[in-house]
């Protein structure tokens, strides 16, 4: 396997040999190229390059500096991929780094966001060990589950087209609720940008007009999917001369819905690739967003205990097939339901970010209410959760997340 980037650990993207970048613009150059039919090996800093260490003191969650997040590597031009092409993405393999088996999951300050921001509002951390392909944490006693592990950011370049439609489209929505906290989307920042090789004006330039990486868009990005693993092919749509590929944000494992934001678990790793282009196949097969094919490796849980939610907020508000509102209700259903064997209601919340959880969109058909669901595997926990076994639950030793710990 050809590594065409590779990284040092513990340095900070801007200063790797071939550094990557944390926001989307045509103009971010590429470092590195690969032809038709190429495989690659690219290696990955951790989502926030290097800031969460490996301890039981929660204060770098505290302290984070967001604007440094989702540190991608990259762009990588393919040779022949033109605007209108579908550039097709093989993933062949991921894992973590060599001496660093293990990975994060926080729960953030609220502004940062988070399904359930306005419950959980202290930052957290719990830090997971690797051992093949299973993960525990010592700050989760209990709990051991199977990783599937996968990219949370494959992403190609945007044209000047698609950035100034993105630009446009984010600052209306925050207009509708400037003062909302969180805020409804992020606008171009330079605070924090890293941007390749570029340097002087033309950094200046770019970081003033470059989208941030939180949202998934038409390019990719962004979206968590723990089912673009190993053995998935992906198809993009291409939107500049070589595509430019960036790839980051790498997961151990990862619960449909990632309700902490940063609520995979996050480590720095490796991502074997093979690339490839279908000339013309946005025009040919009719899209104009990325999707993929599934692989053959699946973590599969047989029995779940199934959380059921409705439209319906916190404060008894109907909604009208309000998607949001449900999976909210389902999600605080389970964590209520998981505190009652022992665990705080924080280490549930991780526990629904992180295990393989399955989440679905039920139904829409029954107005008012959307129906949504949280299924959560038994086989996880040591102990037998289902109602009738719960007198034969042993209690968790009493350890909770990392917290933030007071100086001095």
């Amino acid at each position: 396997m050809n590594t065409i980037i590779s990284i040092e650990p513990g340095t900070p993207m801007e200063s790797q040999v071939r550094p990557g970048h944390n926001r989307w613009h045509p103009d971010i150059p590429p470092v590195a190229s690969a032809g038709r039919g190429d495989r690659i090996r690219v290696e990955c800093p951790d989502m926030f390059d290097w800031q969460i260490r490996n301890d039981d003191d929660a204060s770098d969650i505290a302290e984070l500096n967001m604007n440094r997040a989702h540190m991608v590597c990259g762009p990588i031009a393919v040779e022949g991929a033109r605007p209108g092409d579908l550039l097709v993405v093989d993933i062949l393999d991921v894992g973590p780094l060599p001496g660093r088996a293990w990975g994060y999951t926080g729960i953030m300050r609220p502004e940062m966001g988070g399904m359930l921001a306005d419950y959980f509002s202290e930052p957290r951390k719990a830090i997971w060990d690797f051992e093949g392909i299973y993960a525990t944490s010592r700050h989760i006693p209990g709990v051991r589950f199977a990783g599937q592990v996968h990219p949370g950011i494959l992403a190609v370049a945007p044209s000047h087209e698609l950035l100034d439609r993105w630009n446009s489209r984010e600052q209306a929505l925050i207009q509708t609720d400037p003062d909302r906290v969180p805020e409804l989307a992020t606008v171009p920042d330079p605070d924090g940008a890293v941007l390749g090789s570029l340097s002087g004006a033309e950094f200046e330039r770019v970081a003033s007009e470059a989208a941030r990486t939180l949202p998934g868009r038409e390019n990719g990005g962004n979206c968590d999917i723990k089912n673009l693993s190993r053995g998935s092919r992906l198809y993009m749509p291409v939107f500049v001369e070589g595509a430019n590929l960036s790839v980051g944000d790498l997961h151990f494992s990862l619960a449909d819905g990632e309700a902490t934001v940063c609520g995979a678990i996050e480590m720095a790793g490796y991502l074997d690739l093979r690339v490839d282009v279908i000339p013309n196949g946005m025009d040919v097969y009719g899209t104009s967003n990325p999707f993929f094919v599934t692989g053959p490796i699946n973590v599969e849980y047989t029995e779940r205990i199934v959380f059921e939610g409705f439209s319906i907020e916190a404060d008894g508000t109907q909604g009208f097939l309000d998607a949001h509102a449900s999976y909210r209700q389902a999600c605080l259903e389970a964590i209520r339901y998981l505190s009652r064997f022992g665990y705080s209601e924080e280490q549930a919340y991780v526990i629904l970010s992180t295990a393989p959880i399955e989440t679905r969109i039920n139904a829409l058909g029954g107005k008012p209410n959307a129906v949504c669901t949280m299924a959560v595997p038994t086989g996880i926990f040591e102990g037998d959760i289902k109602p009738q076994s719960r007198s034969n639950w042993g209690t968790p030793a009493s350890v909770d997340l990392a917290s933030v710990v007071a100086a001095g």
